[in-house]
């Protein structure tokens, strides 16, 4: 079985302002260990993918900076997309270039910036899902076993019943894909305890994409071809003109969620896509107070907060649940439930046409 995996890199990780910016954006930090988010990526992968088959997807600048990270890649394997136009033609463009090399090749589309705390786990569920991919004209997805009702991820509904049994995995078949729900939505689909959140990993043989899409995303498999074009003649112009094009969409809203014959199996080995600033919480080391810090620090009667600032001695007195984030040149404060909208502060940094800071 010929798998590749695909890194998709080209995120701008603006829920981790101040740190992340768009010359270093989340998936180039220290985040979660004292290695970049996808140095853990691709190190994960290497017990069972070789380095001649793990490839990345990122525009031109954010490329250049794998380069140097991975100087042992190939460099044929350092996927640029002209221009980021979400998930869906960024996969178009790397099935497509796997697909010439090799139609029945498996393609893994993985994100750089998770994490996943068991992997053997993982690879062991990742090569389950390959075989499924290759077995049939199925498209596999993980689902993640939901811990509480969270509202900012997606959900998958799967069927319970006739699943397939693959490497000693089960494959569920998707009853649908649904968006961020509200709180109470949330609780309804951990109730009925067949929705799982969405991982946004995925794995399918090329061919079989092809035909995914030209069944169900006639408009986006226009794209598809006008891409393999633009490859088998090497035309970069062409391929810009494309990108310049296509919509921007991602992978779930082009295909996953009107295709027929999506699988989903249970990704039950540690995962967090890392999302903003308070799911640092669970994956860096507490304090007997629930703080989680990085940083020299003074803590007096306080609860639950997150600190991040390795420059100066912070102090916090008497505060709970907060976020306090510092850098060079700018300092972010807000509480624990408002961190997914630190997006909202680019927004406006954009308005105000203070764009060093970004």
């Amino acid at each position: 079985m010929d798998m590749r995996a695909v890194i998709m890199a080209g995120g701008a990780g603006t829920r981790f302002w101040p740190l992340s910016r768009e010359n270093k954006p989340k998936q180039f930090l220290p985040i979660i260990s004292e290695k970049t988010m996808i140095e853990e990526t691709v190190h994960r992968l290497l017990p069972q993918v070789p380095k001649s088959n793990i490839y990345t997807i990122a525009n031109f600048e954010k490329t250049k900076v794998i380069k140097d990270l991975f100087p042992d890649l190939p460099e044929k394997n350092l996927i640029i997309e002209p221009q980021g136009k979400n998930t869906a033609p960024s996969l178009m463009l790397a099935t497509a270039r796997i697909y010439l090399q090799n139609p029945k090749a498996i393609l893994a589309a993985l994100p750089a910036d998770h994490l996943i705390k068991n992997t053997s786990l993982f690879l062991k569920k990742l090569e389950a899902g390959a075989f499924a991919a290759s077995q049939g004209e199925h498209l596999i997805t993980f689902g993640i076993p939901p811990t509480h009702p969270a509202t900012g991820y997606g959900y998958i509904q799967f069927s319970q019943e006739n699943a397939l049994q693959i490497q000693e995995e089960s494959f569920y078949t998707v009853q649908g894909f649904q968006e961020k729900p509200e709180y109470e939505q949330a609780r309804d689909f951990i109730e009925k305890n067949n929705y799982f959140w969405n991982s946004g990993m995925f794995l399918w043989q090329t061919d079989v994409f092809a035909q995914k899409l030209e069944l169900y995303a006639p408009s986006m498999f226009s794209y598809w071809k006008k891409i393999l074009d633009a490859l088998k003649n090497k035309d970069k112009d062409l391929l810009n003109s494309i990108f310049e094009e296509i919509p921007s969409i991602s992978i779930d809203y082009a295909l996953m969620e009107k295709a027929e014959g999506v699988l989903m199996t249970k990704g039950d080995f540690g995962w967090s896509d890392v999302g903003s600033w308070s799911s640092l919480t669970d994956i860096w080391p507490q304090d007997k107070e629930g703080n989680a810090l990085r940083g020299k620090n003074i803590i007096f009667n306080s609860q639950n907060c997150l600190l991040y600032n390795p420059q100066k001695l912070t102090a916090l007195i008497g505060v709970k649940d907060i976020i306090v984030v510092n850098t060079e040149d700018a300092l972010l404060v807000c509480h624990k439930s408002d961190d997914q909208k630190v997006k909202d502060i680019i927004k406006k940094i954009k308005q105000k046409d203070k764009t060093e800071y970004l």
